[in-house]
């Protein structure tokens, strides 16, 4: 069938490719970190933006490759950027496990 989605599992026992991937999640958790220490002003500054963590830092922009461009500027080494879009209004969210 055309249109349809899938996905493959791969096992990568390859060192150099495992290390690449733990220096990402350790870069993804520093910035992870940064946004969760930081998040109530985040949410309260950058309403309407797309903020990325890259080097432990902020950068907000109109649009999620906006902000990976500068990112990617000032931080070309880090490989686990943070991105997120700061919705416009304050709602009420409510999240559920519909059965």
């Amino acid at each position: 069938m055309t249109g349809q989605n899938s996905i493959v599992i791969e096992e990568i026992s390859d060192s150099q490719e495992l290390a690449k991937a733990r220096e990402r999640r350790e870069y993804f958790d520093r910035n992870s970190a940064y946004f969760q220490l930081y998040s109530r002003d985040i949410y309260r500054k950058y309403r309407g933006k797309c903020v990325l963590i890259a080097g432990e830092e902020l950068y907000a922009a109109d649009t999620p490759e906006e902000a990976w461009e500068i990112a990617e500027r000032v931080h070309p080494e880090d490989s686990g950027k943070f991105v997120q879009y700061i919705p416009k209004q304050k709602v009420i969210r409510l999240y559920g496990n519909w059965r």
